[in-house]
Parts: structure tokens; C-alpha cells; sequence
């Protein structure tokens, strides 16, 4: 009877290991690491990017913007009046996403055209952030501080903006039925060096259902796997100088003034309801403040990003 049993789990196994990486429904192999492998993640990373996604140097690759300008460390990218130009890094405040990027499906492509029209138009569209909503995967990665936490059975994901928290089971299935959530149902485990994190079933049904700032959608197909890893400098400066080249670093270049490890994380993307092909980029992280500071995303409204109320509508006396 033990033989029989110990058959089945090989072949169990043998079945997990021969399921598609990019599988919508390929799901983390379970079982319990050493801990003399498994490496430590925990203390606060910093990655302080606009946009957020480093290119790959080759292969299929995140929307970017067709607006740049020049990149102006600590202050604004450019000007929400000026037109965009063909050098420099992407400029924050005017954001046009690049619909001829061949990732996308000709109507997704069409979402983020119009997105970019309305940018060109000189008028800030919502988001989950300037609007003070959750933030879905894989917009959540606009946070740039986050401190991770492991336990030996999960991971928390703590988030600098508007206390926003990731909660991912080690070592366990996707359940199902799934019942979609803000951030969608994350299961992980180590593979040596590298945390590996599966997520599905981001809620689609709630405003500002994008992806990154461009306004690219996803649909219940969406599937992120998300592969972090400790890194030395010459491991990571490729994606740095790719970073340096596309994204307004806020902060100016913290990456290339730091020697101690860097945190990277690898993600693979697919949708096949917005998307033509999976696809990759990195974000690299520098080690962060001892702790996260408090931010609250206040409703009000004050429109930070354009110094001035919104245009909403005012009583001409008081009601009482």
C-alpha cells in the first residue's frame, strides 16, 4: 500500500513539474523549502521609478510613453502644456501610451490611444491613484517603497501609499472557485534563491480597472508571475541604465550609487483578452528607510498634480 501511495505522489508530481510556466492555469509547485536556502527578503525596498517597468533588452515589452522630455531629479519631467518631444525619458506629466506597441490587441490598443488623447489634450485622467482607489496588480508596483515580511508559511507585502497590503500563501494551490479581489489570489514558494509568486483573479468589476499609468486594461484572464531575487550591481546595471533611459527617477539615480545588494524582481505578464503575447520586464530595487512612513491618499479635492481645486459643483449659500 505505501508503494502505491508513493507511486501516485511521484506521478502527481512528475505532472505539476511537465504544466506550462505561462499556463493560465499553472499554479506554484507546493512543498516546503529549506531554510538554510531560502533567502532573506525582509527589511523595505525602494524603487523610486515613473513609470515603473524596466524593457527587457529584448523580446516582447510593457506599454511606454511616446511623450518625453528631460529627466529633472527631484522636480516635475517636463510641462503638461508642452508637446512631447522624441529624446529624453518618459514625461510624467503628460502620459501617452505607445498603442502601436504590437502586445497589444487592436481594441486594448484603441483604450490606451484614447487615454493618450485626453493627456495630449491637456487634462489628467483618473487612475486608482489620483483617485484614491486600491490599487489592482500590477499597478500596485507605482508604490515605489515596499517592505516585505516572510513567515514561513506566507509572505506580506506592505505597500507605502494608503496602507496597501499583499498577503501571499506559501506552498499552496489557487482555490476554486476563485472569488476575484482587489489584488488577486497570490500563492508563492522558493525556488533556491528565488521567491516565485503566482497571481490570478484581479477584480475586474471596479473603477480604474488599468494596469499602469497608459490606461492599458486586463480582464479576468490576467496572470502575473512575479520572480524576486537578491543581486549584485553587475548583475543588475543593465536594467538600471534601461530604467535611467525610459523612466523619470524622482529621486534621481539612487541605483547607480548603491554597492550592497539590490532586490530585482522579474515579471511575466499574459492576458489573451488584451494582450497578443505574454511578456516581461524587471524592476530593480534599492534598499529602502528602516520603516515605511505613513501616506494617506485623502479624499478632497485638490488636484496635487495640477495645483488647483477640481471644478465641482458649489452651493452659492450656505444650506444652513
Amino acid at each position: 500500500m505505501n508503494g502505491h501511495r508513493n507511486f501516485l505522489v511521484f506521478v502527481t508530481l512528475a505532472t505539476a513539474a511537465a504544466t506550462p510556466a505561462l499556463a493560465q492555469t499553472a499554479t506554484p509547485a507546493v512543498g516546503p523549502a529549506s531554510s538554510a536556502t531560502i533567502p532573506d527578503f525582509s527589511r523595505v525596498w525602494n524603487h523610486p521609478s515613473f513609470p515603473w517597468f524596466e524593457p527587457p533588452a529584448s523580446g516582447p515589452r510593457p506599454v511606454t510613453n511616446r511623450s518625453r522630455g528631460p529627466q529633472r531629479p527631484g522636480g516635475s519631467a517636463g510641462s503638461q502644456a508642452s508637446p512631447p518631444t522624441k529624446d529624453g525619458v518618459s514625461n510624467y506629466d503628460q502620459l501617452v501610451g505607445d498603442y502601436t506597441n504590437p502586445i497589444l490587441q487592436p481594441w486594448a490598443a484603441e483604450v490606451v490611444k484614447k487615454f493618450g488623447e485626453t493627456s495630449l489634450a491637456g487634462i489628467t485622467y483618473p487612475n486608482a491613484s489620483n483617485q484614491c482607489w486600491p490599487f489592482p496588480m500590477p499597478f500596485i508596483y507605482k508604490q515605489a517603497l515596499m517592505q516585505m515580511m516572510q513567515q514561513p508559511d506566507k509572505i506580506t507585502m506592505l505597500y507605502g501609499g494608503d496602507h496597501e497590503v499583499r498577503r501571499v500563501r506559501l506552498n499552496e494551490h489557487h482555490p476554486s472557485p476563485l472569488t476575484p479581489s482587489w489584488y488577486g489570489d497570490s500563492v508563492g514558494h522558493y525556488e533556491g534563491d528565488t521567491l516565485v509568486i503566482d497571481t490570478v483573479g484581479v477584480k475586474t468589476d471596479r473603477p480604474y480597472a488599468m494596469i499602469d499609468l497608459f490606461g492599458t486594461p486586463y480582464t479576468d484572464k490576467l496572470h502575473v508571475v512575479e520572480r524576486y531575487r537578491l543581486r549584485d550591481y553587475d548583475d543588475v546595471k543593465d536594467a538600471i541604465e534601461r530604467n535611467k533611459q525610459e523612466n523619470w527617477l524622482f529621486n534621481g539615480d539612487v541605483f547607480s550609487r548603491h554597492r550592497g545588494k539590490f532586490l530585482q524582481l522579474h515579471v511575466t505578464i499574459e492576458d489573451e483578452g488584451v494582450f497578443t503575447t505574454p511578456w516581461t520586464a524587471t524592476l530593480t530595487y534599492v534598499p529602502g528607510p528602516d520603516q515605511i512612513p505613513e501616506g494617506v491618499c485623502a479624499e478632497n479635492p485638490r488636484e496635487y498634480y495640477n495645483n488647483k481645486d477640481s471644478d465641482v459643483p458649489k452651493a452659492e449659500k450656505p444650506d444652513f
